[in-house]
């Protein structure tokens, strides 16, 4: 099995864990105090623990002790360590159950299917009819940090759920090591979910996923998701395009190639006064932005507006000008997962907080 393969240089590829592994805390149970009313699966919450538990050999209390949500690569390889025996043993249980089926024929399984399934942008009602369904008959889910529990209580009773988050400065499994356990238990014949917030085609790396399974002979089937964008504009009744005001709209990644402070991209073609600029990940980079939108021509008073945890019961919003965007972000204190939307769609919104004696820049257009 190529999952097998790519993990044999780790010390607990034996049944049995280490006894250095067997007491050490792996990182899945890190911060235990993090709030249970977070929408989000963050890689150290106590609820995604306990969903993933069953890979662990031993269960290990949190006793409200909270630590460092971030390791470093031997502490995360020790915690991957830990859950191989299980993964191992899922692996054959699934390949056993294929070969009484008859979908086995000397040691070799019909490959099974693969979803990307994109789950919207955090309020399960957003699903689509059709990634319920693959959700609720899959035989294990890898999901991402901005999946929310609500959509992962909707998986099968029967199904397993791993976790292969990522979130800035940690990456619980590298992008490699997802492939991977992708592949493997394809192999093995089972039916495998992807579970992406959002859409599985926006910024989610789901074409990567997509393209190496793809080449090694397994069917992927993609089942889109209500990207952020959209999910979140239609909840604060901005329309991302509008006749007259903006006749396109951009999705940007804030990320940093080197993870520094200044944007990946930014072109003078970015800073377009009839386009809706929308953000993803730019929480960091937004200072550096906001200041290279506005150099390149973007005027300082176009309307913006940053949102935390959209469309959820934990959404969190701040509506400015771009000028002003970037401290009234820091004196809230939002966090990621945070949106941002750029451009003069974003005073059309009713909670676009006008002053009443200056009038609209839209009724002046």
């Amino acid at each position: 099995m190529a999952l097998l393969h790519k993990f044999s240089s780790f010390s607990s590829l034996n049944s049995q864990p280490t006894p250095n592994h067997r007491f050490r805390q792996p990182i899945s149970s890190i911060n235990c105090t993090t709030s249970p009313t977070s929408p989000f699966t963050e890689k150290h919450s106590t609820e995604r623990y306990q969903r993933d538990q069953w890979v662990y050999q031993k269960p290990i209390s949190c006793n409200n002790h909270t630590q460092t949500p971030f390791g470093d690569d031997s502490t995360r390889e020790d915690d991957i360590a830990l859950q191989l025996p299980e993964l191992k043993k899922l692996v054959q249980v699934l390949k056993e159950k294929r070969e009484s089926e008859g979908k086995c024929s000397e040691g070799k399984c019909v490959p099974g299917d693969v979803f990307l399934v994109g789950t919207g942008p955090g309020d399960p009602e957003l699903l689509t009819v059709k990634a319920v369904r693959v959700i609720k008959s899959a035989d294990l889910l890898l999901y991402d940090r901005l999946v929310s529990n609500d959509v992962l209580d909707l998986v099968g009773p029967n199904a397993k759920l791993l976790y292969v988050g990522k979130t800035a400065g940690y990456h619980s499994r590298t992008q490699e090591e997802i492939h991977e356990l992708l592949l493997s238990f394809a192999e093995a014949g089972a039916t495998v979910v992807r579970l992406k917030g959002g859409d599985p085609l926006v910024f989610g790396r789901g074409g990567e996923e997509m393209d190496f399974l793809q080449q090694q002979g397994i069917q992927v089937k993609v089942i889109p998701g209500i990207t952020a964008a959209s999910g979140i504009a239609a909840e604060l009744g901005i329309p991302l395009t509008h006749r007259g005001i903006a006749n396109s709209v951009r999705f940007l990644t804030g990320h940093s190639r080197k993870g520094g402070s200044d944007p990946l991209f930014v072109s003078e073609n970015a800073a377009d006064p009839d386009s809706t600029l929308v953000v993803y990940m730019g929480l960091s980079t937004f200072p550096s932005l906001s200041q290279k939108l506005m150099h390149h021509g973007l005027s300082p008073h176009t309307p913006a507006v940053a949102i935390e945890r959209g469309t959820t019961l934990q959404q969190r919003t701040v509506f400015a000008e771009l000028k002003e965007l970037p401290e009234k972000i820091a004196s809230t204190g939002l966090e990621s997962p945070t949106l941002l939307i750029i451009g003069k769609v974003v005073e059309l919104s009713p909670f676009w907080p006008i002053p009443i004696k200056q009038e609209s820049s839209l009724m002046q257009a």
